[in-house]
């Protein structure tokens, strides 16, 4: 039975906003057709209309599902280095405990349009989880390990925990620059295994971040010690942490830098001098959450880049719900249109993870979820808007 839905804007991502138009879609979701108002007198059957505007299900692009029963235990803006000792100090719970907030948050997802995710994960609890979510999920195999003594084994590490990802779509990510040795990222080039074209990375969160790779000073040092690893090692590199490390990866991969918050214009010129395939995620609540700041999303905006959104997880953020982080984006940025936005987070989403076929856009053939925007000015967001899930 074919389900014909209006509402006063719909946004298909591919094409210009629709006004009063109309998406017709079968019981499984699939896209049979988009029509404008004035081609209404066409359709025979029901068409329900909305106010509010209609956009495809949204894509988290960076997400730790794995840290949902963190949620309310971290205080915040006290900085990154703080969330990440208060992160290794709080992350252990009881497995049922654990796997009941993965449970709830996944269906909190769910009825907040999201219908995709990117997700971060250090173990193997939340395989459970996707194998019975409606959700698409990639998960990311996180790999981390400073010490460059210790680099096979911790690449060792990482591979067992990506083979018992299997059958899911996984492949493995290396943590942040300040947590990743260079010998390790050398063992990451030279994988096949997985989806080894897709990874991602948290980036320069922190400007301690960029304090260590500058001038090897700041709060990081405190942190390492506190955590008895030795940095004796490591070199300043006179320059900040990205610019060290896109070199470092595989030509061929799609790549995700997480946050930002601290990237620079310089920075940004310098990686796409080395003609990687780089994709930038913003998590503003998180961002808020831990740090105060947000990234200079402006300054991506002009460069044509594929921009996504993430929430980050329950521990830096209140809820995982990606209209939230666009009504923040907007309130912060005024003059970047929802249009554009919405972009971030659908279509560019899905093209990174790579399921663009089926995701991201509002047309035929595509099965993407379709969302109702509420609460809203003509097509902006306002500080009261909602997201319903229409199908």
């Amino acid at each position: 039975m074919i389900r014909h839905v209006s509402a006063d804007f719909i946004i298909p991502v591919n094409g210009e906003p629709l006004k009063n138009g109309i998406v017709s879609v079968d019981e499984k979701g699939e896209i049979i057709h988009v029509s404008t108002s004035e081609s209404a007198e066409t359709i025979s059957g029901h068409i329900e209309h909305h106010k509010g505007i209609i956009v495809p299900g949204f894509v988290n692009a960076h997400c730790h599902l794995e840290l949902s029963h963190m949620v309310g235990k971290i205080a915040p803006h006290e900085g990154l280095i703080s969330f990440l000792g208060k992160v290794i100090n709080e992350r252990s719970s009881n497995e049922k405990d654990i796997l009941h907030a993965m449970e709830k948050a996944d269906r909190v997802m769910q009825e907040n349009g999201i219908v995709a995710v990117g997700d971060i994960s250090n173990n193997l609890l939340s395989k459970s989880v996707k194998q019975r979510s409606a959700l698409h999920y990639h998960t990311f195999v996180e790999f981390l390990g400073f010490d460059p003594d210790k680099a096979e084994l911790a690449f060792e590490n990482a591979l067992s925990r990506l083979r018992e990802f299997a059958p899911l779509s996984a492949s493995l990510a290396p943590h942040s620059p300040y947590s990743v040795s260079k010998e390790l990222l050398k063992l990451f080039q030279k994988n096949k295994e997985g989806h080894a074209e897709l990874t991602t990375m948290h980036n320069q969160e922190s400007d301690e971040e960029n304090k260590l790779y500058r001038y090897k000073n700041g709060k990081l040092l405190d942190f390492y010690q506190k955590l008895n690893i030795n940095i004796d090692f490591f070199r300043p590199k006179g320059r900040n942490s990205v610019q060290s490390i896109i070199p470092l990866f595989p030509a061929n991969q799609r790549i995700l830098l997480v946050h930002n918050t601290y990237t620079s214009l310089k920075d940004v010129y310098f990686a796409n001098r080395f003609n990687r395939d780089i994709h930038w995620c913003f998590c503003p609540k998180a961002n808020l959450f831990i740090e105060s700041r947000l990234p200079k999303i402006e300054m991506f905006q002009f460069h044509e880049f594929n921009i996504t959104v993430g929430t980050d997880s329950l521990a830096s953020n209140d809820k995982l719900c990606i209209l939230s982080e666009l009504i923040v984006i907007k309130e912060h940025f005024p003059s970047l249109s929802l249009i554009e936005t919405i972009r971030w987070a659908t279509i560019n989403g899905a093209r990174f993870l790579g399921i663009d076929h089926k995701y991201g856009s509002i047309e035929p053939g595509k099965t993407p979820g379709l969302n109702l925007i509420t609460n809203t000015d003509g097509l902006e967001l306002t500080a009261g808007s909602e997201v319903r899930k229409l199908n």
